[in-house]
């Protein structure tokens, strides 16, 4: 029933930019996040939206990376601006289908539970 798909990735030079979509299915927006997995890495959370708006962004994407839902499009979506090599990896969607009275204000990979097929993001220098 709940179904996410990731686009908008692609190949970039450093210092471009890139605005990445989830099309979404059977979830309410209660608890979105992206995450990412760089190559021989563990799968990371990026940023985090509730339901109330409220964002979570690990510190090295602050200031450079938006997260955003578009209620008309039904998607959940994120700008990336300033992209560098260390930028390079696989983003996945993910949504929280469990306990969804809570939305923990973390970035924890634990506190989500369904994702989608990822979207490639790569930056050279």
């Amino acid at each position: 029933q709940v179904e996410l798909v990731e686009s908008g990735g692609g190949s970039v030079q450093a210092g471009g930019s890139l605005r990445l979509s989830c099309a979404t299915s059977g979830v309410n927006y209660g608890c979105m996040a992206w995450f990412r997995q760089a190559p021989g890495k563990e799968r990371q959370g990026v940023a985090r939206l509730g339901s109330d708006g409220y964002t979570v962004y690990v510190d090295s994407v602050k200031g450079r990376f938006t997260i955003s839902r578009d209620n008309i499009r039904n998607t959940l979506d994120m700008h990336m601006n300033s992209l560098s090599p260390e930028d390079t990896a696989m983003s996945y969607c993910e949504t929280r289908t469990s306990n969804t009275w809570t939305c923990p204000a973390s970035l924890n990979r634990t506190d989500f539970d369904t994702w989608g097929q990822g979207t490639q993001v790569t930056v050279s220098s």
